[in-house]
């Protein structure tokens, strides 16, 4: 039998390198059940939401590969400013939902340009504005910026504790 043996920096790079994969991979997998299993329809600023997770499951791989190198080191912290920029945009998007400010005046339908009514096969307007579901009054997009905004500073916690145990 075999014994890998793993580089030092590599181990201590690990659990954040993990985390950055697990974490936007979970919120992202979530979001596509919510819509495909359970008949949520995303509105656009869901769909922005979506995007920086899935960059950050991207940098979270090549970090992976390449986690002893100093690159996997940075790899590691632009995959948690993505799941922070996800964070954000739910920041951004539940203010809109809950009245706080205004949203996009784009963000009324799930499609980008003029909607033809005689056309609608598209199927439903989705505003940005209306929360579709909510838990002890948190939205989804509410719930998507509490994960990613926690997710990230974990990812980072991580990865400096590894650091210092250097």
């Amino acid at each position: 039998m075999a014994i890998v043996a793993i580089d030092p920096v590599a181990r201590r790079r690990l659990p954040a390198a993990l985390a950055a994969l697990v974490i936007p991979a979970l919120l992202w997998g979530g979001a596509l059940i919510s819509q495909y299993g359970y008949g949520l329809r995303p509105c656009e600023m869901c769909y922005w939401q979506r995007w920086p997770h899935e960059a950050a499951i991207v940098l979270a791989m090549f970090a992976l590969a390449l986690l002893a190198r100093p690159a996997g080191r940075w790899l590691i912290i632009l995959a948690a400013l993505a799941i922070a920029v996800s964070g954000a945009i739910g920041v951004f998007h539940a203010g809109v939902e809950y009245g706080w400010w205004e949203g996009l005046t784009r963000c009324a339908s799930a499609r980008s340009g003029p909607i033809d009514i005689m056309n609608m096969e598209i199927g439903p307007l989705v505003r940005c504005d209306e929360v579709q579901w909510s838990l002890a009054g948190i939205s989804l997009a509410g719930f998507n910026a509490l994960f990613s905004l926690a997710g990230a500073a974990l990812v980072l916690w991580l990865l400096r504790r590894g650091e210092r145990a250097a």
